[in-house]
This record gives structure tokens, C-alpha cells and sequence, in this order.
């Protein structure tokens, strides 16, 4: 059992992440009732893969864990497919569903096809339409994803919840400045933080795995955008020097040990431990642990989060 530090009371147990990978969707359901029953706060189903449809998994697999997708992306499907869905899941569920929903990346636009917007705009109106789809039933509540200060307005505004991946800790509680006081304060208000985690005695076995499964963030516009917002210009323009000279492939080795202090965690269980109580400090409500295995394994990585946090 985890404690708090000079309290007998029991320090909540982070979120954790989840995807449903392709030949281990099964697997990942009996995962989700072991995080169930171990009594993390919740689940967190990752885009890839089809999160949606793994969300119906856990409707029915679980019974008393809350969980998310994070998140579907706006110009995947039209509002009323996405609508119905989470109206279902919802319902199923018996209102365990928070539907996270963000604009993606560049990449993903090329697969589907789609041709974005504005962010701010195209989101507004994909909540607005979402919410008025009363045809379905009662919908779940909107969780938005944020990076930057005026989508995090717009989320106080008209979302549920918000929720960040990979965010700046040192730079959150000025992120959440722009968030009104009475929604940093109501419980109901989900404020959420997707953190890549590797645990592991070996620090620089542990940095190697996230610099491998965090470099593909960096050659993200937006992603470079917000760090250079956070403090990071210097490592960002490095960054679009490499993504320029196309020596992409080589930006693993490019990301700092100070970036990775602030933006992920790593290292032994008791520092990964004292890292999320940070983010709680830093206003996170529910950090969400993404666990990050060096070999590459999602069980194995989770089973490590198991032991870190008997």
C-alpha cells in the first residue's frame, strides 16, 4: 500500500493508459479488470487501433472504473457516428464513459483523408453539434485535448474536462492560468495529464526507451510549437534543423535529459512515485501513467506499474 507522506491516509493511485493493440485486444481486457481491481483511477485508451471500440470492451469487461478515450480524433468520423457511439458506451457503461476528443496530428489527416481547419474552431463546433445530439440519449461527458492556453479556455468553457499528453510540469500551473478558478476547483472537472513513464532501476535504460518512443513528438508542428512556449526553444530549433536536413531518424538522440525531466518519468518506483505527486502539486487531478517498457512490451510495462504501486 502507498502512503503519503506524513499521512497514514493512502495516496490515490494514478490513471493508466492503455492501447488496444493489434493480436493482443483480448489481453488488453483482462489487463483493464487487473487495473480495475487494483484500484487505479482510471483507464486511458490510447488513439490507435480503434479506441472506441475498445471502450465497448471495457464497458462490458469492467464494473467499476471510469475510462476515456485520449482521445478521438474530431475529423476521424462525422459528429453524429461519433454521437451515437459514446451514447451507447455511455449508456452500457452506466455513465462510466468520458469521451476525450482531439484534432490529431498531420499525419493521421493523410490516412483519413480529411481536411482540417482551424483547431480552436473546428473543436468548438465539434462539441457544439456533439452535445445537441439529444436523439441518441444522454451523452458522456466531453473531455478536450490541450496544449496550449486558448484551447485550454476553450475546454473551461464548453468541455468536461481537459487533458494534456506529454505536458510541460514545470510550465503547467501557468498552462492552467487560463483556466477559470472554479473549474481548477470542481471535482467534476477532469484535469488530466498523459505522462510516458519507464520504470526501471537503470536510468539510462529507462531514458532510452522514452528518447526512442518520444522522438516522433518532436517532428509534430504543434508539439514543437508548445515547447518552445514551455522553455524549450533551443532543443525545438534543433529539432527543425534535423527534421530540415532530413536527418529525422537521428532525433532520439537530440532529446535532453532536462526535457525528460519535466515531460516524462522515469527511474525507479519510488521516483516515479514522488513524479506523480509533482503533477498533482503542479494542478494535474488525475496524472495518467503511459507505461513504456525498453523492450517494448505494453503488459510488461504495466506490470511494472502493478509493483510500483502495491
Amino acid at each position: 500500500m502507498l502512503f503519503k507522506k506524513d499521512s497514514l491516509m493512502p495516496a490515490p493511485l494514478p490513471a493508466l493508459a492503455l492501447m488496444a493493440n493489434p493480436g493482443e485486444r483480448l489481453a488488453t481486457l483482462d489487463l483493464a479488470r487487473e487495473i480495475e481491481r487494483r484500484g487505479f483511477a482510471g483507464i486511458s485508451v490510447s488513439s490507435s487501433f480503434g479506441n472506441m471500440s475498445q471502450c465497448l470492451g471495457l464497458a462490458f469487461t469492467t464494473q467499476r472504473i471510469n475510462f476515456a478515450t485520449a482521445i478521438a480524433p474530431i475529423y476521424a468520423q462525422s459528429v453524429d457516428e461519433f454521437a451515437q457511439n459514446a451514447a451507447y458506451i455511455h449508456e452500457v457503461s452506466d455513465g462510466r464513459f468520458q469521451f476525450g476528443i482531439g484534432i490529431a496530428h498531420a499525419p493521421s489527416y493523410a490516412r483519413w483523408e480529411a481536411k482540417p481547419g482551424k483547431p480552436l474552431g473546428d473543436t468548438r463546433a465539434f462539441i457544439e453539434k456533439f452535445k445537441a445530439c439529444s436523439q441518441y440519449g444522454p451523452l458522456p461527458p466531453v473531455i478536450v485535448a490541450t496544449l496550449r492556453k486558448r484551447m485550454i479556455t476553450l475546454a473551461g468553457e464548453i468541455g468536461d474536462g481537459l487533458v494534456f499528453a506529454n505536458g510541460s510540469r514545470a510550465y503547467m500551473a501557468d498552462s492552467l492560468s487560463a483556466l477559470p478558478a472554479a473549474k481548477r476547483r470542481d471535482p467534476n472537472f477532469s484535469i488530466c495529464n498523459r505522462v510516458r513513464t519507464c520504470i526501471s532501476d537503470d536510468i539510462e535504460e529507462a531514458k532510452a526507451a522514452l528518447r526512442r518512443s518520444m522522438a516522433s513528438y518532436w517532428l509534430l508542428p504543434n508539439y514543437r510549437n508548445y515547447w518552445k512556449e514551455t522553455g524549450y526553444a533551443d532543443e525545438m530549433a534543433t529539432a527543425e534543423k534535423l527534421v530540415a536536413a532530413g536527418r529525422a531518424a537521428e532525433m532520439p538522440n537530440y532529446l535532453t535529459d532536462r526535457w525528460l525531466e519535466d515531460c516524462t518519468l522515469f527511474g525507479p518506483a519510488s521516483r516515479v512515485r514522488e513524479g506523480v505527486e509533482a503533477w498533482r502539486a503542479a494542478g494535474i487531478t488525475t496524472p495518467v501513467v503511459v507505461p513504456i517498457s525498453p523492450d517494448g512490451s505494453q503488459k510488461r510495462a504495466i506490470e511494472t506499474v502493478f509493483r510500483a504501486f502495491e
